[in-house]
């Protein structure tokens, strides 16, 4: 029998041995979570930041397990999976300690850039370019004033609160200003809004993760150096969107056209991943983060069929993509959440309650904006869910990272705000959309993120649902000919 087998073993039976329900008391379980800990930390090899390859493997298909039954337990009740993966992160992190810290942060920036292409791409393969150019106005607008707010919100209170200086507070509230793409791309798929709402949260999302992106990687240098220079933001900012769009469209089109002629091939997908892979190159070397540049090929690709019709070119039926894609993303996304659970650090109790606090005030100001942006033509379901939608994750994770790569002052801080900002705003943005649940939409037959199951004896109140959301488009109510 091998050492790992052994060590679970003796585990196991160290854990049941003399044991007694009158035992039972709060230094009794303190004591028994210790034994645990030391015991799974002894599989590890000693003095080395990261367990053996079979508990690392363990580790791995915990988290698959967990990730498939949290997408269908989300289907089925509509709470999101994304709270439970982060906590795993912590357990086989933090505080077992099969993963160390400085192991996380070494492998930062290759599973960061990996995440952010697929999962940029995965989105924009789910966007309808019609709805996106319908409510554009929608969604920069709303990402904007959305951003700038929680920025303002952050840093007042940062600057006061903490005392740290005007830069160190904006950089901090920069990171944490925007909802994240990785999570909000895969809520809004199971959620009964109408399908321009979606357009208007997934790509708001996508702008904020830029936005956050490329100011925050300025205001560290500004920190470093001592002042802001605002001319040098207006230009990374412009050349960012520039380089995005040009490789975004200039290669995505051309691509569309090429991956028709392969047709069924055995591995279109993978080259349409290759070619991913070098876009997310050039648009890192020509100064843009590659969020945009995945955001549009993946918008190109999705929307071949209705491109194709205004470029004048045949589409074959192609099946071997999604299949193959809807693994990768399931799998990108699932070991994120746990990988930002990994990166948690517990030190000072009051950055958790300042991390806590904030978030709720930017919540309590997020009402607000969607009020001032969104119009009557939107239903009471498209408002509430859009409330909701505040959680931070790919960008504020990894971002966080920096400021000790870089040695920047109270970079220690960072990190453990940082993390419970974003599981409050995962929590938040859960406990908001099991509320937006109980409303109907405009039909009041049925409210509900996800349709029933063939053999639920709602089916029949499901489909007269469907035919309704096809007359008005989801919750989002067309104005009729006669209201004008």
């Amino acid at each position: 029998m091998n050492t790992v087998t052994l060590a679970i073993l003796n585990l196991f039976t160290s854990q049941i041995e003399g044991f007694s329900f009158s035992e039972i008391n709060s230094s009794v379980i303190l004591n028994k979570i210790t034994e645990i800990q030391t015991s799974i930390s002894s599989l590890s090899i000693q003095d080395e930041p990261i367990a053996t390859a079979p508990i690392i493997l363990l580790a791995a298909g915990v988290v698959i397990f967990l990730g498939v039954a949290g997408e269908a337990f989300f289907k089925k009740t509509g709470i999101p999976d994304v709270a439970f993966l982060m906590i795993l992160g912590v357990i086989i992190g933090p505080v077992f300690g099969i993963i160390q810290a400085e192991a996380v942060i070494q492998v930062v920036p290759y599973f960061a850039a990996l995440a952010l292409i697929i999962i940029m791409f995965d989105g924009g393969l789910n966007l309808d370019i019609k709805h996106v150019v319908k409510t554009a106005h929608y969604s920069v607008t709303l990402a904007i004033i959305g951003f700038i707010l929680s920025v303002i919100i952050i840093s007042v209170a940062t600057h006061y609160v903490l005392e740290w200086t005007w830069l160190e507070s904006i950089l901090l509230a920069s990171i944490v200003g925007g909802s994240s793409s990785a999570i909000v791309f895969g809520l809004v798929r199971n959620i009964r809004i109408s399908e321009e709402t979606k357009s208007i949260l997934s790509f708001e999302s996508a702008v904020t993760d830029i936005l956050a992106t490329i100011i925050a990687f300025i205001l560290f240098e500004a920190v470093l150096a001592g002042h802001f220079d605002l001319q040098t933001l207006q230009e990374t900012i412009g050349r960012a969107v520039i380089v995005g769009l040009v490789l975004g469209f200039g290669v995505g089109i051309p691509w569309m056209y090429i991956s028709t002629k392969l047709g069924n091939a055995q591995h279109a997908y993978m080259l349409t991943l290759s070619i991913l892979f070098v876009l997310f190159f050039l648009a890192n070397s020509f100064g843009e983060s590659g969020a945009l540049t995945a955001l549009v090929f993946g918008l190109m690709i999705g929307n071949k069929r209705h491109l194709s019709r205004i470029l004048r070119f045949k589409v074959p039926r192609i099946e071997m993509d999604d299949p193959t894609h809807n693994q990768l993303t399931f799998l990108v996304r699932s070991f994120f959440f746990v990988f930002v659970g990994l990166m948690a650090t517990f030190g000072q109790i009051e950055y958790m309650i300042f991390g806590i606090v904030i978030t709720i005030a930017v919540f309590v100001g997020r009402a607000g904006v969607v009020k001032a942006v969104l119009t009557k033509r939107f239903s009471r379901l498209d408002k509430s869910v859009t409330n909701s939608m505040i959680p931070r994750g790919l960008a504020a994770a990894v971002l966080a990272t920096y400021p000790i790569t870089m040695g920047l002052p109270n970079a220690e801080a960072y990190p453990q705000m940082i993390f419970f900002i974003i599981l409050s705003s995962v929590i938040i943005t859960t406990i908001g959309l099991g509320k937006s649940k109980k409303i109907p939409p405009p039909d009041s037959i049925r409210g509900g993120f996800v349709k029933p199951s063939d053999d639920s004896p709602d089916n029949e109140i499901a489909t007269e649902v469907d035919e309704y959301h096809g007359k008005f488009d989801g919750g989002f109510v067309k104005s009729s000919d006669d209201s004008k």
